[in-house]
């Protein structure tokens, strides 16, 4: 991973967790929690999946997809 890309993930995991924080009222450590453990997350970091190359409105609906189905399978 270039430099280009570090900060294109990078950016994108900031604006991840403080959306989280934001719209779900967690703690940032929360957030960050669900964030780093997330597959969206994994694929933000595998540069063949291209999902680091989207905008951040689309990466949060992933995420929060994946959110929505973990909370069903947990309930």
């Amino acid at each position: 991973m270039n430099s280009k890309e570090t900060f294109m993930v990078e950016t994108l995991t900031r604006e991840l967790i403080a959306r989280l924080m934001e719209e779900r009222s967690l703690s940032m450590r929360e957030a960050m929690d669900i964030v780093y453990n997330s597959k969206t997350y994994a694929a933000l970091n595998n540069l063949n999946t291209g999902l680091y190359f989207q905008s951040p409105a689309y990466v949060y609906d992933v995420l929060a997809e994946e959110i929505k189905v973990f909370e069903i399978k947990n309930t």
